[in-house]
């Protein structure tokens, strides 16, 4: 992890916090946060932080061409020299492993398979920066020749290693005008509280369940104990990005930062389609925004929105990781998407819908989770065959039903539902119930910070994109 979470709950984030306040000017702020941020990312990564700071300058320097420039030659050839630049970065330092093996694999090759680092968030805020040079291709923002604030919004440390992916025009006023009032700091803080509970009370639970499995072999495993590291993979993920998401939208609000939603209780949608409007929102627009619809979108005909589709979700996987199982993932939840253009899985009753698609989530989350597609094979397997997995097998699986899963596991389902909005959304008129919900945020806080004590150690599952 970045910082140690007790050393950045008790002193990082408090010290930058009164810092922050105390700063009376916009410029004063900006500069304490592009610190802050730097520190944060250096103290994981002390020598990658020097390929950041040359992607924000780069970039920067990028959308000032493209801006600048009245010659339609010279601003294609640098936003085109900006994609080939990034990609090409995201390409050396994620993908070069994966490429040789696979070539090696195919031919039959010997080349040594490079073992570069991958850079923390490399893959977020290389998004962040092609969207900002692309808007300002576009004109849909002016370019910014304030280097520091380009800085700030690609390094901002709250979403800096695992996101949501932030547009530039949706902070751009902010970075020059914010306010965050003590109801901002308010809310912003039981929010972090809230994401910070869902990632060490719910989602490191569910990991220990799921790694139990997921570290035999799947022949081993069993039907009951595929099917439980299967849901509580689900639940672990789901907590894990969502919580982190919440981390970084709570502490954005607490410096004045309004971030989008990234997710919308994505399991209580009814089809693949409706998952993709609620998960990893962010993710889904910028793909729909910056590949979908420069490549044609659905306005060149069928066939070619078909081949678009696939390629949308052959990126999303390779987003994701440099590994087949990845790969197959995107392409499974894109060749559902386009089975549902064709089933009218929209008419089912509400019920089949969302059992249709929780199944299909959890299987191809199965691939998702799985090192290689022969273990994800062996666990797919093993869950619709109803193979025993033997003696270890069921004693493994009776000694993970704890008390503590068990309870936590029901509050996981709950809160992945769509109830605890609708509660939510009626709770807001009554003032008592909102303080209540300050003072249980800072009992998750505590309750969080005596976990984290006792020195066990699960990072985010998005940290490795």
């Amino acid at each position: 992890m970045v910082f140690s979470s007790l050393f950045f709950l008790c002193a990082f984030l408090p010290v930058v916090f009164l810092l922050d306040r105390l700063a009376r000017s916009i410029t004063l702020k900006n500069a304490l946060l592009i610190v802050a941020s730097l520190v944060f990312y250096a103290y994981g990564e002390p020598i990658l932080v020097l390929l950041m700071l040359a992607s924000t300058a780069f970039n920067w320097l990028m959308g000032r061409l493209v801006g600048q420039s009245e010659s339609p030659v010279v601003r294609k050839a640098s936003l085109v020299t900006a994609v080939v630049i990034n990609l090409g970065l995201l390409g050396v330092f994620k993908y070069a492993g994966m490429f040789v093996s696979t070539l090696n694999g195919l031919v039959g090759l010997s080349l040594p398979v490079p073992n570069i680092p991958l850079p923390l968030g490399i893959s977020f805020y290389t998004f962040q920066a092609l969207s900002y040079v692309i808007d300002v291709y576009r004109g849909d923002v002016e370019y910014q020749s304030n280097y520091p604030r380009v800085l700030l919004y690609i390094s901002f440390f709250p979403q800096l290693v695992a996101g949501p992916i932030v547009k530039y025009h949706d902070i751009a006023e902010e970075m020059q005008n914010r306010h965050a009032s003590m109801l901002d700091v308010a809310c912003g803080l039981r929010r972090f509280c809230c994401g910070l509970a869902k990632k060490v009370l719910v989602a490191n639970t569910m990991a220990g369940v799921a790694d139990a499995f997921f570290d035999m072999d799947p022949a081993s495993v069993g039907c009951a104990g595929a099917w439980l590291a299967a849901f509580s993979y689900l639940m672990q993920i789901y907590f894990d990005f969502s919580g982190y998401s919440d981390m970084a939208i709570g502490l954005g609000r607490v410096f004045g930062f309004h971030f989008k939603e990234n997710f919308d209780h994505p399991y209580a949608s009814k089809s693949i389609k409706e998952f993709w409007r609620r998960w990893h929102m962010s993710l889904s627009t910028w793909l729909r925004e910056y590949l979908y619809f420069p490549l044609g979108g659905n306005r060149k005909g069928r066939a070619r929105a078909i081949i678009n589709r696939v390629i949308v979700f052959l990126v999303c996987g390779l987003w994701h990781g440099a590994n087949w199982t990845f790969v197959v993932w995107g392409l499974l939840h894109g060749l559902f998407l386009l089975l549902e253009d064709v089933v009218p899985i929209r008419k089912l009753p509400k019920a089949l819908g969302a059992v249709y698609t929780i199944l299909v989530v959890t299987c191809t989350f199965v691939i998702f989770r799985a090192d290689t597609l022969g273990q994800a094979a062996g666990f797919l397997t093993a869950m619709f065959t109803g193979a025993s997995g033997g003696r270890l097998a069921q004693v493994l699986f009776v000694e993970q039903l704890t008390p503590l899963f068990l309870a936590t596991f029901v509050v996981a389902v709950v809160l992945a539902s769509s109830l605890p909005q609708r509660l939510t959304m009626r709770a807001d008129a009554a003032p008592a119930i909102t303080m209540a919900s300050y003072a249980c945020a800072f009992v998750l806080l505590f309750l969080c910070m005596v976990n984290l004590s006792s020195g066990t150690y699960n990072p985010f599952i998005y940290f490795r994109f």
